[in-house]
């Protein structure tokens, strides 16, 4: 199952990365929107729709909010501040709120159980991470910019994994997600700092003025959104019933098993950036 897993991450990485150099800005929102989607389409499952076309229209109302923060945001051309940040900072909300549901699993469920309720949940993960990514397309050098974000959720990942591996006793959301111990989050964490580290002394010129500290709380916050966007969607397949979004990718489960920890990610990288001056 490792060997299958790591094929096909090399697999999505090198098709990543040649999506990120070699297509242009509305081609490459046009693909990340096309998975996105079949997340949405994954989602719809875990929502409790069954038929094709109840899970259809889902996808279908998903697309069109999508849409909305693509004109809103002019995501097609120059974006304005001012209309981008609010929308990262109440999608940097609602990861607050799905962080405390996260932590009151299962008496939380209470809450959020009901199929309105995870339809909404599953349109307020997805769509602001879509808009998020789009945004950070069209900074200068913005395919880096993805890149890094990527990087620092994959760098979160496996520090988790190996330290968890070697030293893990205390769990960490043991209703949610058995397997993940405090002792993995912390060398995540902890292996971010040396990423965000490494980035810093990496800035161009023109960055100069960004602080390692503004580097550092960019990094960990965007580690730290990771987590709590892949404990989110575990939460909600547990509710649900069910181990895995999908099966799409070879060892990985589904398209939604990769874009949880991403789209946690994603709008707290934005902002971080807006925030730090970029």
């Amino acid at each position: 199952m490792l060997r299958q897993r790591i094929i096909t991450a090399l697999i999505m990485a090198g098709l990543f990365l040649a999506a990120v150099a070699f297509l242009s800005q509305a081609w490459l929102a046009l693909l990340i929107g096309v998975l996105v989607c079949l997340g949405g389409w994954e989602w719809s499952r875990l929502c409790g729709w069954e038929a094709k076309l109840s899970r259809g229209l889902y996808v279908l109302v998903l697309a069109a909010v999508m849409g909305f923060l693509y004109h809103y945001c002019q995501l097609g051309g120059t974006p304005e501040r001012e209309q981008v940040q609010p929308v990262l900072g109440l999608a940097c909300l609602w990861w607050s709120l799905a962080l405390l549901w996260v932590k009151g699993y299962p008496g939380s469920a209470v809450f959020w159980r009901t199929r309105a309720m995870r339809n909404l949940m599953g349109l307020l993960v997805l769509a602001p991470a879509w808009m998020a990514a789009v945004y950070l397309v069209s900074f200068p050098r913005g395919g880096g910019l993805m890149v890094v974000m990527v990087l620092i959720v994959a760098t979160a990942d496996i520090g988790a994994y190996f330290s968890g591996k070697t030293w893990g006793r205390h769990k960490l959301a043991e209703v949610v997600s058995p397997k993940k111990t405090w002792e993995g989050f912390w060398g995540g964490m902890g292996a971010s700092v040396v990423l965000a580290v490494l980035l810093w002394s990496q800035l161009p010129s023109q960055q100069a003025h960004v602080s390692l500290a503004a580097v550092l709380v960019v990094a960990l916050a965007t580690a730290l959104s990771s987590v709590v966007g892949d404990l989110t969607v575990s939460m909600v397949k547990r509710e649900a019933g069910v181990k895995d979004s999908g099966s799409l990718l070879p060892g990985h489960g589904g398209v939604l098993d990769r874009l949880d920890s991403l789209c946690g990610a994603a709008p707290v990288f934005a902002l971080g950036l807006l925030l730090a001056g970029w």
